[in-house]
């Protein structure tokens, strides 16, 4: 089986997961975190993610899709500034 690759998955991990019979979410999870490893820009992931999620969009039930659709609401651009002095304040 020949592998694909895309300007959005460069190694084609995303690809192999969608050819892999029977896989598991905890499978499709760890293989995500090894495509969000690539050095990119949390703009440039959601617009990968989106990609991909449309390029697979016929396979809705597979485990791999709701891995996309999650990071698509969990990566954001800047981290949330938690705690610090003004968080210690009580009014």
């Amino acid at each position: 089986m020949a592998k694909t690759t895309s300007k959005h998955d460069p190694r084609g991990v995303i690809a192999d997961a969608y050819k892999i019979e029977g896989i598991h979410p905890q499978e499709c999870r760890s293989i995500f975190l090894d495509w969000a490893l690539e050095p990119r820009s949390p703009s440039e992931m959601r617009l990968a993610a989106r990609h991909l999620l449309d390029s697979y969009a016929g396979f809705p039930a597979h485990p791999m899709t709701s891995i996309l659709q999650a990071a698509l609401t969990e990566i954001t651009d800047a981290p949330v500034r938690r705690g610090g002095r003004k968080a210690r304040m009580v009014n």
